[in-house]
């Protein structure tokens, strides 16, 4: 019982609190962004590139530079109220209450959220037997300006994910308007064939994961436009965010892949870089 006392702690702008303002942007207009990482043994994984992930959309929304100083107290103070397990920690910014409608104010007082939430049981068994994809129907709108980001606009995930409920998968794959794959609901996607690894170009929509940049600063990971077709054609399919790491794809609609040699290849490349 010891977790459900923490689990419904959240600090607020360094104070324990439960609510925002009724006039919060984020609410209203979805006027922020956030990033989710993983807590194992009280340590933040891969917390560099969630910092990085956070300045860059501060930058390109352009939010106030963030106090990293305040953030990382306020992550330190909740894990500190945890016990020592594995967790999901959700940091969301919102550019605060004001300005005129749409109009952003010009003082911003930008809302800092930082909450613990349990870490879902899935993933070691996704991990062993595959996950399976369905192909959704619903489709990502190309905004160049927005691409790549993980604002609080989330109702195309939303609309995904109701989609997924009714499904014979696991999960959905996404592709936008113009038809070309782009991520899963929840998860960037890595292509392995000939020795060579690349995953979708997201300059158009999406959003690039923390966990496919950690992978991308070992592997020679490339990027580029994919279609179906070449995702029917690949010798191994896998799914990775920072919460699952790498998972491999054992069916894609009606094309069934190996997932003992998905595994298998994978395992190879992460050893040769050390991170196996």
């Amino acid at each position: 019982m010891t977790g459900l006392f923490y689990m419904d702690k959240t600090i607020i702008n360094g104070q324990v609190a439960t609510s925002l303002s009724i006039n919060d942007r984020g609410l209203n207009y979805g006027d922020g962004f956030f990033t989710t990482a993983k807590v194992s043994q009280r340590e933040v994984e891969l917390w560099p590139l969630h910092i990085a992930r956070l300045q860059q959309c501060a930058t390109r929304l352009g939010f106030p530079e963030l106090d990293i100083a305040a953030l990382e107290g306020d992550v330190d103070a909740l894990i500190a109220m945890a016990p020592s397990d594995d967790y999901v920690l959700k940091i969301v910014y919102t550019r605060g209450s004001g300005g005129r409608g749409y109009a952003p104010p010009t003082d911003a007082h930008i809302q800092r959220i930082v909450r613990l939430m349990p870490y879902p049981t899935q993933y070691q068994t996704l991990a062993e037997t595959g996950l399976s994809l369905s192909i959704a129907q619903t489709r990502l709108a190309q905004q160049p300006l927005l691409a790549g980001l993980k604002t609080l606009n989330r109702l195309e995930q939303v609309l995904v994910k109701q989609e997924a409920a009714k499904a014979p998968s696991d999960d959905m794959l996404v592709l936008d308007t113009t038809d070309n794959v782009i991520e899963t609901s929840s998860a960037n996607l890595l292509l392995y064939q000939q020795g060579q690894w690349f995953t979708p170009k997201l300059d158009q929509a999406g959003v690039k994961g923390v966990y496919l940049t950690h992978l991308s600063q070992h592997l020679a990971v490339r990027e580029q436009r994919v279609n179906l077709a070449t995702l029917f054609s690949v010798d191994a399919l896998y799914c990775c965010n920072s919460l699952m790491g790498v998972i491999p794809i054992k069916r894609l609609a009606h094309h069934d892949y190996n997932v003992d040699i998905s595994k298998s290849v994978l395992t190879k490349a992460l050893n040769n870089k050390g991170l196996g």
